[in-house]
């Protein structure tokens, strides 16, 4: 016994510090006031030669550990410091080579010990690795990873599937050493145009539907989904092998050229746009040679529209009569299947059909945001950026992302990393975005549910999982659709960022557990401490002292609070900060 209670109050206990010794290196041990059948545990927060604080952390039990305290000690249960056969059910198991178990790191307090948690406690919830540049974040991530793959040669995970967005490439190196070992697999993407199109992410463009296509197209509000919709049908009708495909699109151009004629605009203002129409979207049987015939003459479309001398086209209403054997074929009741192919080439025609189809010419404003689409597309079609939507086979969802997963020696691949660093903050997020709902969709639609878990790691997790505008475009946001229901069909995200308060307050809050280095701005400190409400303010304050390479780990999976000294990856991830004075001098 090292001290007598003098004061309870809410979780905090004070001692009378018997032996008025305050540089005793007690600070942040944890004590216990054993009372009948269980154990009160507290931590030393606080010491001076007078009196000892601690805080009240959990209950130990029947030797198991419950975090919460439910009755407080009495003023006269003596207390003790913590014994070493009673750390293990706070620090985790000290057997690092079970394969049920995760390493973490060192504990910073009780020296020789590990502190640990169990790997179905901490990879089956969301979970955030939070931190300031150079406090260690990429170590950490590269090393728990490593410590997954590496620690345990019997009890291998081959079955395991992580997909890790990295926005600089900072971990090929990190798990080169996976493609050495006989049963593991490390897979690497890249979005540099100029490697070999084997390593180069793509995903065809026929998977994308219309959300996915509204985020590529950087639409801004849901009254272009329409729009998307209608090419998407019509992309759909143009490239089956359908022999209505002519009678769709004479349709459709017949609906035009009856709005224009139906507008009301002068007869110089109609002819010009049918011919505009006509010269640019056509058939075989409906374009401007097309002979219509009359009773005593033979005239084309073109000649129908001739002005006189009035300003009159005294012809037109044969146009008219002519276009009436068309206009008969609902598009609406017509429904794609699931299987059909198209390529970013086919869209861009199908989006031209889709604006003339809906009278876009008759409206100003449906035709500007039109032409966005059109353009934003046309500059993809135009850039390397097409390459990341082409592919060379026909290709289904179940067997793309089995491929996905599969290294190129045929090998099942446990960790696949997709390099961002050669794209822009857009574009990556654009494409994080696409993979995430695919990976989502896939493992709702399994007959066995959660029978194909994926763990989907997003470095520079503010650049892509903020509060942003889908709510209103799409009426949800991937990441917090997938933070609320993943878990249920094992799609786990982890967010590994150093400006938490960036993040979606949704995603973020639905982060079971934590592992925070280093960091000192006051809103990714509040932001933590707030959504965290089992976790002392006095706790999440020491983040601000943690030196590099230590974290705080917290959450479910750990049962207090706990200060671990990560060991250095090896390999090491490109993640190293610039030596000034070695290149300086």
């Amino acid at each position: 016994m090292f001290g007598n209670i003098i004061n309870i109050d809410d979780n905090k206990v004070t001692l009378v510090n018997l032996k008025q010794e305050a540089e005793t290196n007690i600070l942040n041990y944890h004590v216990i006031f054993a009372e009948n059948d269980r154990k009160v545990v507290g931590e030393i927060v606080g010491i001076n030669n007078e009196v000892i604080k601690i805080l009240l952390v959990g209950e130990i039990k029947n030797d198991i550990f419950t975090s919460g305290v439910i009755k407080k000690p009495s003023f006269k249960t003596p207390a003790r410091l913590i014994y070493k056969s009673e750390l293990e059910l706070i620090l985790g198991s000290q057997d690092i080579a079970a394969k049920e178990n995760l390493l973490i790191g060192k504990s910073t307090t009780y020296e020789g010990y590990n502190i640990s948690t169990k790997i179905n406690d901490f990879f089956t919830s969301h979970f955030a690795i939070v931190g300031n540049t150079g406090a260690g974040k990429s170590c950490g991530v590269a090393r728990i990873l490593q410590n997954i793959f590496y620690h345990n040669d019997e009890a291998m995970p081959i079955n395991a599937h992580i997909v890790l967005f990295d926005a600089y490439g900072e971990y090929n190196s990190a798990f080169s050493k996976m493609n050495s070992l006989p049963n593991l697999r490390f897979k690497h993407y890249t979005t540099n145009t100029g490697f070999d199109d084997s390593q180069l992410i793509k995903i065809p463009a026929y998977f994308l539907d219309v959300d996915d296509l509204a985020l590529l197209l950087n639409c801004k509000d849901s009254s272009m989904l329409p729009i998307i919709e209608q090419a998407l049908k019509l992309v759909y009708i143009f490239t089956s092998e359908n022999e209505q495909v002519v009678e769709y699109k004479n349709d459709i151009i017949a609906k035009s050229l009856q709005d224009i004629l139906a507008s009301g605009k002068n007869s110089t203002q109609i002819r010009d746009q049918i011919i505009a129409v006509l010269s640019k979207y056509n058939t075989d049987t409906l374009n401007l040679d097309t002979i219509i015939s009359q009773p005593g003459y033979n005239r084309t479309i073109r000649q129908c529209l001739n002005i006189d001398a009035q300003g009159k086209m005294n012809s037109v209403g044969f146009v008219v009569d002519f276009l009436q054997q068309y206009s008969k074929v609902d598009l609406e009741k017509i429904e794609s299947t699931a299987d059909f192919t198209y390529t970013l080439d086919d869209l861009y025609y199908a989006l031209e059909f889709a604006l003339i189809g809906e009278g876009i010419l008759s409206s100003e404003t449906i035709y500007e945001k039109a032409n966005q689409l059109k353009v934003r597309l046309h500059a993809i079609i135009n850039s390397d950026s097409k390459k990341f939507f082409e592919f060379d086979k026909k290709i289904g969802k179940e067997q793309y992302i089995k491929e996905f997963f599969t290294a190129n020696d045929g090998m099942p691949a446990q960790i696949v990393n997709v390099n961002f660093n050669y794209i822009d903050e857009r574009f990556a997020k654009v494409l994080t975005k696409i993979f995430a709902r695919l990976f989502f969709n896939y493992t709702v639609h399994l007959t066995n549910r959660a029978s194909f878990p994926i763990h989907i790691i997003i470095e520079e997790a503010h650049r892509y999982v903020q509060n942003d505008n889908d709510l209103d475009l799409l009426g949800y946001n991937i990441f917090d659709r997938i933070t609320k229901e993943g878990r249920k069909y094992g799609v786990i995200l982890g967010l590994i960022t150093q400006r938490p308060s960036e993040l979606s307050t949704t995603s973020l809050s639905q982060c079971s557990n934590f592992i925070a280095f280093r960091m000192f701005h006051p809103a990714d400190i509040n932001i933590i401490s707030n959504i965290t409400s089992n976790v002392s303010n006095d706790t999440i304050e020491r983040i601000k002292t943690l030196r590099p390479g230590m974290a705080m780990a917290f959450g479910t999976a750990f049962k207090v609070p706990l200060i671990a000294k990560l060991d250095l990856p090896d390999p090491m991830p490109a993640s190293t900060s610039v030596d000034i004075e070695k290149i300086w001098y």
